[in-house]
């Protein structure tokens, strides 16, 4: 069984008052597809920066330079010389990166931020699931800081809480550089308007921090091609058209493949229920394990079953299944502490496990849930002076996101005619949950989510009927006062 995640964020860059020759079409924002993008490598640079930089960009003298120089200071924004200065400071911020406070302190702000921005986003009979990368997200505000100056890098760096983290910009490319050898992949470009210059500091620290390549955008064409070699033929026609007014885009793109360490065998896949609410249910096609390797645990604080799925490479998925039916995100963020939870997650025992079967997707323009948040200065009125002098601010930021369970090939399980009875421990992922895709050794989540009906193409039907099955998954649920539970339904 394989596990696949994807997400791309999407920056565009523009200023207002162009005239009629430097805006491409009145088109819309194309609906943009997924793509599982490959890690890109630096090459060329286009004419608006200096071609083939491979070395650090140099900052240590920004009284020679035409542009102060664009990036954190060693103490935060509020002090400090420049984080990626000379060659002793680089050496130092480079030490300071290795340390595990710093890929403490961002997966904590990775987390906090993707909390936030969750919060944010309602679930409804139009968009019942919610999936997201706060990887993604940090790694294009973390980008778009490197172009900020004064109060709108303040506020960046406060909600990336990255303002007390001394070599910010360099942490998280040590923290980028450690996630890609765990199946995860990370693709960044930047897409100049010809005509436009953006200041080469910007350009050349984009690359070398975060590998994000600088190619001069010349049309649909060229971006779809590249996508589709990027994508191995995957993708095509990528984009069909630019917004107008466009002068840079800052695309990333996260993918994540993992194969379970106890793989699902597919013969014991069949039709279940889920329980949307208290009132509907829905079919799914219901994965099972009839003894499933599983570290589970029962949460006072947040009411809820808490189950971690391993993956080969140090990933897990962690599930929080609310005992009531219900996720409730602001209780979850006050609550959760993920962490704490993989401190307290016991060891593995074996016992039947089901999980859902599915594919989902799910689009969002984070313009409003980034205002809500506090930070619609972005969109208003921002200082990207570091970038290209002038009124520049931010014309949209589009996520989207895709999620899929489901098995690869068919191995044979260690017993394959085993009579699991009601009164063995069990763990049943048949109602609403929460869900966090983790890297082991640094806990950040690389997607957070919430999943309220894996299968929305189908229609939900009246709980009438299946009654006798929810009070007999409730009496389990009360059962299980060892830590190890069955899903129920809502109550």
């Amino acid at each position: 069984m394989n596990l696949h995640l994807l997400s791309l964020l999407l920056f565009c860059v523009f200023r207002r008052g162009l005239t009629n020759e430097e805006v491409l079409n009145d088109s819309p924002l194309p609906d943009i597809p997924l793509t599982p993008l490959v890690p890109s490598h630096p090459i060329k640079v286009s004419e608006t920066s200096d071609p083939g930089t491979t070395e650090p960009p140099n900052t240590s003298h920004p009284s020679d330079a035409s542009v102060p120089p664009v990036v954190l200071p060693i103490g935060g924004p509020d002090g400090g010389s420049s984080e990626e200065g000379d060659s002793e400071q680089d050496g130092g911020c480079r030490a300071q990166a290795l340390k595990s406070r710093s890929r403490k302190a961002l997966a904590y702000g990775i987390q906090r931020l993707g909390m936030k921005i969750l919060g944010q986003m309602k679930t409804g009979p139009e968009q019942s699931n919610v999936i997201l990368s706060p990887l993604s997200i940090s790694l294009a505000l973390s980008q778009l800081a490197l172009g900020a100056m004064n109060e709108t890098e303040k506020l960046l760096m406060q909600h990336l809480h990255g303002d007390t983290l001394p070599c910010y910009h360099m942490s998280l490319q040590n923290f980028l550089e450690r996630l890609r050898k765990n199946d995860l992949q990370v693709a960044t470009r930047i897409y100049i308007q010809p005509g436009f210059e953006p200041k080469p500091e910007f350009v050349n620290q984009s690359q070398y921090l975060y590998e994000s390549e600088p190619v001069s955008f010349t049309g649909v064409d060229e971006v779809n091609e590249w996508v589709e070699k990027a994508t191995n033929g995957k993708v095509t026609e990528f984009m069909s058209s630019v917004p107008p007014n466009l002068l840079l885009m800052l695309i990333n793109a996260v993918h994540f493949k993992g194969e379970w360490k106890a793989r699902f065998d597919p013969r014991f896949t069949s039709k279940d229920v889920f329980y949307i609410d208290d009132k509907h249910v829905v079919n799914v096609e219901m994965m099972m394990g009839p003894k499933y390797p599983l570290s589970l645990l029962i949460d006072p604080d947040l009411e809820a079953q808490v189950a971690r799925f391993p993956f080969k490479n140090q990933m897990s998925l962690l599930v929080v299944m609310p005992m009531n039916g219900q996720v409730n995100m602001s209780h979850l963020a006050t609550k959760l502490n993920i962490s704490d939870l993989y401190a307290r997650l016991p060891e593995e025992r074996s016992m039947q496990v089901k999980l859902p079967k599915f594919k989902l997707d799910y689009s969002q323009d984070l313009q409003e849930a980034l205002t809500k948040i506090g930070m619609g200065e972005l969109f208003t009125s921002p200082n990207l002076a570091a970038i290209a002098e002038g009124p520049l601010v931010v014309s949209a930021v589009q996520h989207k996101s895709s999620m899929e369970v489901s098995e690869e090939g068919a191995e044979a399980a260690a017993a394959t005619s085993v009579v699991i009875s009601r009164s063995n421990p069990s763990f049943s992922l048949n109602q609403p949950f929460f869900f966090a895709l983790m890297d082991d050794e640094t806990q950040a989540p690389v997607f957070l989510g919430v999943i309220t009906n894996p299968n929305p193409g189908a229609p939900a039907m009246q709980t009438r009927g299946v009654s006798d099955n929810v009070d007999n998954d409730k009496n389990d649920m009360s059962d299980k006062s060892d830590g190890s539970s069955s899903g129920g339904s809502p109550k």
